[in-house]
C-alpha cells in the first residue's frame, strides 16, 4: 500500500484557476503511488478544549501533507500533531509576509534593494513623518510593496512625495514596505523554481508597459537558462527560509547580476509549465517520496 497524503487548499480560494492546479498535483501524486485525500483548510477547523489543542474533524493521520494554503494556525497544528507539511508553517510564514521574508534574509549576504518596513499603525495614520527618512534614504522613483499581496497587485511606483504620501494615507494600517527601484529590471524579472537544492524550471517575465513583469500584470513569458550565479542565489534563498519547494523572482541589476525580490512557497506552476513544459509537480512529488521513505 502507497504511502497516504493530504493536498490541503483555501476553501474560499477555490476558483477554476486553482480547482484545476488542485487536480494536477491529486493525479501527480498518484503517479507516485500516493493516496491522496484533497481538503479544504475549512474542514479541519482548529479547536482548543480544556488546554488542548485538536483538529475538530476526526481523520486518520497522513503520512505527509502538501500544504497548498497560507493558514498558519491549520498548518501549525498539523506539525504539532507531528505531521510532515510541504511546506512547514514557519517557510509559509516567512515567505507570506515580503518584511519577514527581507528580515530573514538579511546577515547573510543576499543582495536585495534596500529596503525600509513600514512601522506599525494600529487603526489609521495620524503622524507619517517615518516618510522624511524614507525619502532621504530611497529618494525617487521608490517602490511601495504591501507585506501580504500575490501576482504583483499590490505593488506600487511612487514618482514623487505627493503620490508617496496619498498612497501611505490609502494603506493606513496595511503592512507595507518600502523599497529601491531597480530601475535596470524594469518591466524584466525571472522566476526560478526550486526543489530542494535545485532549480527544476526557470522563465523570464517581461512587460513593456508596466514596471511589474507580473503574467497577471500583462507581462509575457519566455523560456530561460538562468546562469550559475542565478541559480545558487534562488537555492540559497529557498533554504534560509527552510522552503522544501519555492518560486525565487530575482530581478537585474546595471550589470545583470541577480537580485533577490522575493519568494514564494506557494507558488503556482501552470505558467512555468505553459511556458518551459516543465511538469514541476512532478519534481515537487518525487521530494516528497524521496523524503518520507
Amino acid at each position: 500500500m502507497g504511502k497516504r497524503g493530504w493536498i490541503i487548499y483555501n476553501g474560499n480560494l477555490y476558483t477554476k484557476k486553482f480547482a484545476e492546479q488542485i487536480e494536477w498535483l491529486r493525479e501527480t501524486a498518484e503517479t507516485f503511488d500516493f493516496e491522496i485525500d484533497v481538503l479544504a483548510n475549512n474542514q479541519l477547523l482548529v479547536a482548543i478544549e480544556e488546554g488542548e489543542t485538536r483538529i475538530l474533524t476526526k481523520k486518520t493521520d497522513p503520512d505527509f501533507v502538501f500544504f497548498w494554503d497560507k493558514d498558519l494556525f491549520l498548518a501549525r497544528q498539523l506539525e504539532v500533531q507531528g505531521l510532515r507539511l510541504f511546506n512547514s508553517a514557519k517557510a509559509i510564514e516567512i515567505c507570506d509576509d515580503k518584511a519577514l521574508t527581507y528580515q530573514q534574509l538579511a546577515n547573510h549576504g543576499i543582495r536585495m534593494p534596500k529596503t525600509i518596513i513600514a512601522p506599525k499603525i494600529f487603526v489609521s495614520l495620524e503622524d507619517d513623518s517615518h516618510l522624511d527618512q524614507v525619502i532621504e534614504t530611497l529618494g525617487f522613483p521608490m517602490v511601495i510593496k504591501e507585506a501580504f499581496g500575490s501576482f504583483g497587485e499590490q505593488v506600487y511606483l511612487m514618482e514623487n512625495e505627493q503620490q508617496l504620501r496619498q498612497k501611505v494615507k490609502e494603506l493606513q494600517h496595511k503592512p507595507h514596505l518600502y523599497q529601491e527601484y531597480i530601475a535596470s529590471s524594469y518591466g524584466r524579472d525571472v522566476r526560478l523554481n526550486v526543489v530542494g537544492d535545485q532549480v527544476v524550471a526557470a522563465m523570464l517575465r517581461k512587460s513593456e508597459q508596466d514596471f511589474r513583469a507580473n503574467v497577471t500584470a500583462g507581462g509575457k513569458m519566455f523560456r530561460y537558462q538562468p546562469s550559475e550565479r542565478e541559480q545558487e542565489l534562488a537555492v540559497r534563498c529557498s533554504q534560509l527560509v527552510g522552503a522544501d519547494f519555492a518560486g525565487v523572482d530575482l530581478l537585474f541589476g546595471e550589470n545583470d547580476e541577480p537580485i533577490l525580490c522575493e519568494i514564494n512557497s506557494n507558488a503556482h506552476f501552470k505558467n512555468i509549465y505553459d511556458c518551459t513544459g516543465v511538469d514541476i509537480t512532478q519534481d515537487m512529488m518525487a521530494f516528497i517520496k524521496e523524503s518520507i521513505d
